[in-house]
């Protein structure tokens, strides 16, 4: 994906920008949200490594900081379909989606590989690459994200299709078709043939769509409100889901309260954030690698985080470690996408 940053260039859509419409002015607050969201996804992953490590409050705290992240992408995408870059025919939905799958398979592959030569999480390359067709996998379990992003993505391209330019998608609304059926059928096949096909992976949750189609609104609307109220709002949130993590129940689920409650008031705060024109090129760069900046980043999770985290011992230091260990993470993973998206590598790496 290129990195344009002239103003008339259309906002990409969301994570991973598959096309532009001229004439649209580009938003640089839904740059500056992906990137954020990308940075928080690091930061999630890398609190997990801590958790796992046993330093549990730190890795709470900074899964807590983050956790919004996958929720505001889900708006952002739901922005993207419905408002800053709906597609206007069949084919630029599924070119749309096949600029998503490309890399996901790509990346799939490699993380798979990685677990074999490495003897990592989900070393079992052909068992697990036969179940990456139905849903995500251990070796490259980040990638969950997509096999909701992708039927969401199906699913509100057919509806702008459908509303907006009245026409009927037909290859579109077979593979919808086919993602809603496939549960069911797998059921049948398990009850006639006695062969157990892995868990399906390709669905939306209902509050998925929700988080889009109310992001979209909200993302779409006119200031609502004092950017400083917003910002108290997310505070408050943020404290809520703390608490509510290290009491009652972690992870919290992205469709739970809590979670919500710090979704919107992320959205909020930054949706229609003037940012400076000096930093205009950098944000519009880093967005426009933030997707491949997503697929990469578990391997500097693996390589910076993890052993560092294992090898802490138990002090105030923790807190410490993970800021440091998790900006180098994001660091490296934005520097190499930047990195491969100049000679042109971005169709196939993100």
């Amino acid at each position: 994906m290129s990195s344009p940053v002239t103003p008339a260039a259309a906002p990409a859509a969301e994570p991973h920008a598959p096309d532009r419409t001229a004439g649209r002015e580009r938003r640089y607050d839904i740059d500056l949200l992906r990137v954020l969201c990308t940075a928080a996804v690091v930061l999630v992953h890398a609190s997990a490594e801590f958790i796992d490590a046993g330093h549990d409050t730190t890795g709470v705290l900074g899964d807590t900081a983050g956790r919004f992240a996958v929720p505001v992408f889900f708006a952002l995408a739901g922005w993207a379909a419905l408002s800053g870059a709906p597609v206007g025919d069949e084919r630029r939905l599924l070119t749309r989606l096949g600029r998503i799958l490309r890399p996901m398979a790509v990346w799939t592959a490699l993380y798979l590989l990685c677990a074999y030569l490495t003897g990592g999480p989900g070393a079992g390359t052909a068992e697990e690459a036969g179940q990456a067709l139905f849903g995500s996998v251990e070796a490259a379990f980040h990638l969950w994200y997509l096999y909701a992003y992708v039927p969401l993505l199906l699913l509100l391209g057919v509806v702008v299709l459908v509303v907006r330019q009245r026409t009927l998608p037909t290859r579109a609304l077979a593979l919808l078709v086919a993602f809603a059926l496939a549960p069911a059928l797998a059921g049948d096949v398990r009850e006639i043939t006695g062969w157990s096909p892995p868990d399906w992976g390709w669905s939306v949750p209902l509050s998925t769509v929700v988080y889009a189609v109310a992001g979209a609104a909200l993302l779409a609307a006119p200031r609502l409100g004092p950017r400083a109220l917003w910002a108290a709002g997310a505070a408050v949130a943020f404290t809520g889901l703390a608490v509510y993590q290290l009491t009652v129940h972690h992870p919290a689920a992205y469709g739970g309260v809590a979670v919500a409650a710090v979704t919107f008031a992320v959205l909020g705060t930054v949706a229609g954030i003037r940012v400076p024109e000096r930093m205009r090129p950098l944000v519009a760069r880093l967005s426009d690698a933030s997707f491949g900046t997503y697929l990469v980043h578990l391997m500097w999770v693996r390589l910076l985080v993890g052993p560092v985290a294992g090898r802490l011992p138990d002090g105030p230091w923790a807190p410490a470690a993970l800021a440091v260990t998790a900006v180098a993470a994001a660091a490296l993973s934005f520097a190499v996408s930047v990195l491969w998206g100049r000679p042109g590598w971005r169709k196939w790496l993100g």
